[in-house]
């Protein structure tokens, strides 16, 4: 059984680098938000559009890594090897194809879209910059996977210190025109991501080739393409890659009803979202633990401890997001003047964010439970529920958003609803299903 110890040495590295590599969405929102309401609103759409294509590699790397968990957990060490390496063969070809489609493929799918004249030849031309970041994340995303799987995290923490430092400087030498480079705005912003998903990329190809043990994990061992392995990644991962997908669908969506409310409340909800992925951090590192500790835990014969095990990661994540949440109200003010100096979209802002923070404490059990049941191998069960807590959102979204035109702040109460469901249907599958006995 993991001790408490254990489930911290793997969390905090993943805690921190997600705290690092959401800096480059926050200095995003910031310097962007002090070039204009429309800026603001153009990077929220582009930068969506980016992430929905974006979450097919994760949802590929999540499988990844449930598959080397699992092997790891068995000892089998020298079978992570050929999984990582052809992995990264298939995600790389995803986002070469993928990133040269999207390019092609711009301007008519944004201005189908989006309405409004001005935010889209923003974020058309924020898009086509951030597009080529494919090439370099769908590479990371599989070093995150093997690193986690292996349960040794503290790099991804350096990888995403690195990643956010190059991105902020980036982004004020580009956006601004300052440290001697050209002012490009939005396309700036875009371009700064880009290069910082490089330097990453780059930075764990060096620390992988130099401080992992290449034998001991099998990554020596690469005799071409080999489809058997991808295809046995993509029995898992398949269900995970369409999950993923369709979870930042029904994010874009709802910010589509939003642009159809106006300037001014797009620009609100990007803020608020800022916000948002950054308190749900926590949760989203115990998370990734859970998803992995439970995929080893089984490995070594530990099914009888999976429930203990994502019922103590559930308190921990409850009892820092309590703090987060208690933090958040005290200081929404402060927050928000980080992406704005105007008082009145501070104040039009601070309602949604209330929101955000009570729809948090619900997710800091529901995504715990949910990725337990990833972790054990039961993807399709995954998929299944998500699809059926999704369905409902997107009803509620488009009523509550687009036909009766309410306020931001009643918008947000879908994530409310949407980590309600989450965690109640992931209570019963883990209490009534037969997940104990499956096999990968």
């Amino acid at each position: 059984m993991y001790t408490n110890k254990k489930i911290w040495q793997v969390t905090y590295p993943i805690l921190l680098g997600l705290l690092a590599q959401n800096v480059i969405n926050v200095t995003d929102t910031a310097f962007l938000g002090h070039v204009g309401e429309v800026a603001l609103g153009a990077a929220a759409m582009g930068g969506l559009l980016y992430i929905c294509v974006y979450t097919i590699a994760f949802g590929f790397s999540v499988g990844s890594q449930i598959l080397i968990a699992r092997r790891n957990g068995e000892g089998n060490h020298h079978d992570v090897g050929p999984i990582m390496l052809q992995g990264s063969i298939f995600s790389f070809m995803m986002g070469l194809v993928l990133a040269v489609v999207m390019f092609l493929c711009a301007g008519p799918l944004i201005r189908m879209l989006i309405t409004s004249d001005s935010i889209y030849e923003t974020t058309y031309e924020f898009f086509t910059w951030r597009v080529w970041g494919f090439l370099f994340a769908f590479l990371n995303v599989m070093f995150r996977s093997f690193y986690i799987g292996i349960t040794k995290t503290k790099v991804l923490t350096l990888g995403s210190v690195i990643m956010a430092i190059v991105n902020l400087v980036l982004d004020y030498g580009l956006v601004f025109g300052k440290l001697g480079f050209p002012e490009m705005g939005v396309k700036g912003a875009a371009l700064a991501s880009v290069i910082a998903e490089a330097v990453s990329m780059v930075f764990f190809f060096v620390y992988t080739y130099y401080k992992v043990d290449m034998k001991k994990y099998g990554l020596k061992r690469f005799l071409g393409f080999d489809f058997d392995i991808v295809c046995k990644i993509l029995k898992i991962s398949m269900f995970t890659m369409l999950q993923y997908f369709l979870s930042m669908a029904i994010w874009f969506v709802f910010f589509m009803a939003l642009e159809r409310l106006g300037q001014r409340e797009l620009a609100i909800a990007n803020i608020v979202r800022s916000v948002y992925v950054v308190l749900l951090i926590p949760v989203q590192a115990l998370s990734t633990t859970a998803n992995s500790l439970v995929s080893n835990l089984i490995g070594s014969g530990g099914v009888k401890k999976v429930v203990s095990l994502l019922n103590r990661i559930a308190g921990f994540s409850f009892i820092i997001m309590i703090v987060c949440v208690a933090a958040t109200i005290l200081f929404s003010h402060e927050i928000l003047s980080i992406y704005t100096s105007q008082d009145s979209l501070i104040s039009e802002s601070v309602p949604a964010l209330y929101v955000v923070c009570g729809s948090m404490l619900i997710a800091s059990f529901a995504n715990i439970y949910f990725n337990g049941i990833s972790g054990t191998g039961n993807t399709h069960a995954a998929l299944i529920l998500e699809v059926g807590v999704q369905s409902f959102y997107s009803i509620y979204v488009i009523v509550v958003g687009m036909l009766l035109r309410k306020p931001v702040e009643i918008c947000f109460t879908t994530e409310v609803i949407y980590y309600s469901l989450m965690l109640l249907f992931s209570i019963l599958y883990l209490k009534k299903a037969k997940w104990q006995n499956k096999k990968i």
